[in-house]
């Protein structure tokens, strides 16, 4: 079965956007685009670092919503680039709702996918009365399990880009992958650091999609984009992993009456189904689609149409 497909919305441009200062001298960058008095909607990007682009505006339908995204810490155009100094998951919580607050919004949708998820999850937890829905892509809930797989496990569909991610790792180190690009991640030598970092965001990329897309890295943007999805990811997979006492899973009574969709692709290889299937059996009050021709990145074509089916019938609520 394919999955019929709905093309992107039409490319908009902000019509407000700024920063906005947070704490420990991080300045988040925020922009508006679509309907200013429309329903609020909040895209929350994956890494991560991985920062917003232009892409991501296009989910939503601009006459309908007003439409909110924000650079994390340390990601996208927020300040300083790629930094991993007071940067953890509960911080960026609480700058969503900073953003919130700024903005005057007192509920808002929350859309998030792959690290979006994990981040939408915990806001929606946190502050389940400011949440209408929530749309959650590629479920990551930052378990050493899926940190695992996604250092070790992929070499088994992927030996080719494993090879390629670990080559500069010498075998005495790559038991321990994390410890060795964490030092040369944050090696005071910037070639270093960016060599690294462009080997990380390649096998992350390459490994995204159902069919491999090449995405070279050649501009000082694509530099800084994988010096930021690199650090940063590797910080929060050694500092940030989330115990199984602690897990989301848990706490999902907290947000059991805020209508939900999971989306998940079949064959997604960064963020496996089970952790989109282990959500769905603990909140199966939202709605559950596997999307039979996926893999993991929201702008594969079935994935894509499925997000923005959701977004549309969101405005339901």
């Amino acid at each position: 079965m394919n999955t019929p497909l709905i093309p992107l919305f039409p490319d908009i441009n902000p019509y407000a956007s700024g920063y906005i200062d947070v704490s420990h001298g991080h300045h988040l960058y925020w922009e508006q685009c679509g309907n200013p008095e429309g329903t609020p909607i909040l895209f929350l990007h994956g890494g991560p670092g991985g920062g917003t682009s232009p892409h991501h505006r296009r989910l939503f339908d601009p006459n309908f919503y007003r439409i909110i995204l924000m650079d994390q810490r340390g990601s996208g155009k927020s300040t300083p680039h790629a930094s991993i100094n007071h940067n953890t998951r509960q911080d960026l919580v609480a700058d969503i709702n900073v953003l919130r607050t700024h903005l005057n919004i007192d509920r808002w949708h929350v859309f998030g996918g792959s690290w979006g998820s994990t981040l939408a999850l915990s806001y929606a937890i946190a502050y389940p009365h400011t949440c209408r829905s929530l749309i959650l892509r590629g479920i990551f809930l930052m378990e050493q399990d899926e940190i695992d797989w996604f250092l070790y496990g992929l070499r088994h569909v992927y030996p080719d880009e494993w090879g390629a991610f670990t080559s500069d790792i010498p075998v005495t180190e790559q038991h321990d992958l994390l410890s060795a690009f964490q030092s040369r991640l944050n090696h005071p030598d910037p070639r270093i650091a960016l060599e690294s970092a462009i080997k990380w965001a390649q096998y992350e990329s390459h490994c995204a999609n159902l069919i491999k897309k090449e995405h070279p890295i050649i501009t000082e943007n694509d530099k800084a984009f994988a010096l930021a999805i690199s650090r940063i990811e590797c910080h929060y997979f050694i500092n940030e992993v989330i115990k199984p006492e602690n897990s989301l899973l848990k706490s999902i009574d907290k947000i059991r009456h805020i209508p939900g969709t999971i989306i998940h692709g079949r064959y997604d290889m960064i963020c496996p189904l089970q952790a989109g299937y282990k959500l769905h059996r603990a909140w199966p009050e939202a709605q559950f689609i596997i999307v039979p021709d996926a893999g993991h990145s929201a702008f594969d074509p079935p994935i894509r149409s499925e997000l923005i089916k959701a977004t549309e019938h969101a405005k339901t609520y």
